[in-house]
């Protein structure tokens, strides 16, 4: 005969680990240039009054680690690009996306609408699509460890 008490509890206990094992956007994130597939940065994305937020905390390209945002104008003008916020007042949607009006690109000195989600593929994945006007593009970041 079964015991349905000790099925259930398994079935909770498995649940559970999978559950706790679900990855999320937050963490550190390597940026892959999309046009070249070389790394260029870490990105450290967090989350701050429910909304998501996220700063350069290293740059990987050799010579440019103590690059300045020289392209920038005002407050941001030769600036170092390293600690700068470059995702600000992302909201999540009902798809598990993250949406907001400020993905900031500090060598292009512009500013877009953004999109991001983890790749349900590959949840050491991170797709992050910018937006200008109707023209978009889309990278894909991976997760750093620790």
């Amino acid at each position: 005969m079964i015991n349905y008490k000790s099925v259930l509890i398994l079935l909770f206990f498995f649940g559970s680990i999978n559950f706790l094992s679900a990855q999320s956007v937050f963490g550190k994130w390597k940026t892959i240039d999309d046009r070249t597939g070389k790394p260029k940065g870490i990105i450290n994305i967090y989350k701050k009054d429910g909304q998501m937020y996220g700063y350069i905390e290293k740059i990987l390209e050799k010579g440019k680690e103590d690059a300045l945002c020289v392209k920038c104008d005002g407050k941001l003008k030769n600036e170092p690009i390293i600690g700068m916020e470059i995702i600000k007042g992302g909201e999540k949607n009902e798809d598990g996306e993250w949406k907001g009006k400020h993905l900031f690109d500090p060598e292009q000195a512009m500013t877009f609408r953004f999109k991001i989600w983890l790749n349900p593929d590959n949840e050491d994945e991170l797709k992050v699509r910018g937006y200008l006007a109707f023209l978009f593009r889309t990278q894909t970041w991976l997760r750093v460890e620790g």
